[in-house]
């Protein structure tokens, strides 16, 4: 038996993990876990290019499994990790699905709508703000960004 101790994934882990999988399938490398408690209610990657649906982001894959799994349109017990801010799109969705506590890894300077750009919770026509908690996981959600992109380029 090895000595040391075993480190279990983090919700924030298994996100990357889904970010990994989507950048696999030649998608934008963005993973989505939602939970209830220590449950696992709906998980996904961005499947845009494969579905051919522009609204086939990670968290609103992730939204419509969790909301399916658990036979509601409400996750107010429910928490969504995140491996990129969402935009705006994504972050209404998380305001309607009224999930109340967002974390994510890295900003999106040029399309998040939470601490960036258009700042969605902020403004006074938004019904539910979750709780919002940044940068966990930031570093490695990045690097698995620009090496997509990168390669894309290079």
């Amino acid at each position: 038996m090895p000595h040391g101790t075993v480190k279990s994934p983090t919700f924030m882990d298994l996100a990357l993990r889904e970010a990994v999988a989507a950048g696999e399938r030649g998608e934008v490398p963005i993973g989505a876990v939602i939970v209830k408690g220590t449950t696992i209610v709906g998980a996904a990657g961005n499947r845009t290019r494969e579905f051919n649906d522009p609204t086939a982001h990670a968290e609103i894959l992730a939204i419509r499994e969790a909301c399916g799994n658990l036979k509601q349109e409400r996750l107010d017990s429910c928490d969504l990790y995140v491996t990129l801010e969402p935009c705006t799109m994504c972050a209404a969705a998380i305001s309607f699905a009224r999930i109340r506590r967002l974390y994510f890894a890295a900003d999106d300077p040029k399309g998040g709508a939470v601490v960036s750009g258009v700042r969605f919770y902020a403004g006074r026509t938004c019904h539910h703000v979750p709780d919002v908690y940044a940068g966990i996981g930031e570093a490695e959600a990045a690097r698995l960004l620009r090496s997509f992109f990168a390669e894309r380029r290079g």
